[in-house]
């Protein structure tokens, strides 16, 4: 079925209807709209009521889920990100490099931070996802250009 991304996980239980709390989940809005459909545990599912709590995605399935049940998409079906853009998912794998050609290593992970998101390397390099370190994402090359400063020295 390709590859899937992620737009959530099963989060506790909201009210006795069977409503769960959306952990982690996806900033478009329309992923969790009623009639949307999504893979929970790689099994079809589709969202029959959705609403917002407290600042949270609050939706239930179809069918029961059990908690810390991650929710997916065929990759294939996610909208091609916004004006050149890109998914933070899509960043895992790409070949870090300072302004002046310096290797800082491949990203293994994107971190969620609190003022902002950030790259961890392989290297042990953490950098912030910013517009003032990260100048280039280069989805085809793979290659993400960061100003200097933000790494540490060799």
């Amino acid at each position: 079925m390709g590859d899937l991304v992620p737009v959530g996980r099963v989060g506790r239980p909201h009210g006795l209807d069977g409503s769960f709390v959306v952990e982690d989940a996806s900033e478009d809005p329309e992923r969790f709209a009623v009639g949307a459909r999504v893979l929970a545990g790689e099994e079809p599912a589709a969202i029959v009521a959705s609403k917002r709590a407290g600042g949270r995605v609050v939706v239930r399935l179809d069918r029961p889920v059990e908690r810390g049940t991650v929710l997916a998409v065929p990759r294939d079906e996610l909208p091609p990100a916004e004006g050149g853009g890109y998914y933070v998912f899509e960043l895992v794998g790409l070949e870090v490099e300072e302004e002046g050609g310096r290797r800082l290593g491949i990203v293994q992970d994107v971190a969620p931070g609190v003022a902002n998101d950030v790259l961890e390397l392989d290297t042990g390099h953490a950098l912030p996802l910013v517009s003032q370190c990260v100048l280039d994402v280069d989805l085809e090359r793979r290659r993400i250009l960061v100003a200097r400063g933000f790494a540490e020295p060799d």
